[in-house]
């Protein structure tokens, strides 16, 4: 299975930005997809963000971040980023790195707080 070591949370005004990284280990990871879902409460469900193929070609938003966020990949650092702009309060969330390997493998998750 994947490693995924989140970084990048934090606290930031509403209308401000972050930039999250998932680091990977293994030696596949450009082999699969990558995304980011996000927790909005405990014992809340986690809800998908967005999600980037192997290729980096291809990305898909959920819509209440599309035009906001942004997926991105670096293969040679196994490395995937989600730039985070104008911040919501309602983004606040614990947000988690997702590797579409089998079975799925997740990061720790990261605080994004958003003060209103």
């Amino acid at each position: 299975q994947v490693q995924l070591v989140e970084t990048g949370g934090g606290f930031v005004q509403a209308g401000g930005s972050l930039t999250l990284s998932c680091a990977a280990s293994g030696r596949t990871f450009s082999a699969y997809a990558m995304g980011w879902f996000r927790r909005l409460a405990p014992g809340k469900e986690r809800e998908f963000v967005a999600r980037i193929m192997w290729n980096g070609v291809s990305t898909t938003y959920a819509d209440s971040v599309k035009g906001r966020f942004t997926i991105s990949r670096d293969n040679a650092k196994k490395t995937v980023y989600l730039q985070m702009n104008s911040l919501k309060f309602e983004d606040t969330a614990v947000y988690y790195c997702v590797a579409y390997d089998h079975p799925w493998s997740w990061g720790q998750g990261t605080q994004v707080t958003v003060s209103s």
